[in-house]
């Protein structure tokens, strides 16, 4: 998959609780499907079927090593997502920016009228 499709492939795969736990489980030492059962409390065909997932996303690779295959995981899809929703954030910090101007100019401007109803020589 590519572009658009790699990126929704990746967020697909993210929208799970247990997908997204694996990928904390796999940020450190690669894991094979029976060393990722114990702590996520889930079934090895369970186990099994989410990495396929990943794979799919290439969030995850897999090696054999004999009759042991092991997950590793491929920040770099993790990287691209990232980096979409980072354009979000700029857009978002921006808007907060311009609304606490906004605010502070109002909140500004209502401290000069609560000034002027206390006593209107003040302000001459």
């Amino acid at each position: 998959m590519a572009g658009t499709d790699q990126l929704s492939a990746v967020f697909s795969a993210l929208a799970a609780p247990t997908r997204r736990a694996i990928i904390v489980e796999l940020a450190e030492p690669d894991a094979t499907v029976t060393e990722l059962t114990t702590p996520l409390s889930i079934s090895m065909p369970a186990v099994s079927r989410h990495l396929k997932m990943l794979e799919r996303a290439a969030l995850i690779s897999r090696s054999r090593s004999g009759k042991w295959r092991a997950s590793h995981l491929e920040p770099a899809p993790l990287r691209e997502a990232a980096d979409w929703i980072e354009r979000f954030r700029r857009l978002w910090d921006s808007s907060l920016t311009r609304l606490d101007a906004h605010l502070t100019s109002v909140q500004a401007a209502e401290r000069a009228t609560d000034r002027m109803a206390e006593d209107p020589k003040e302000l001459e």
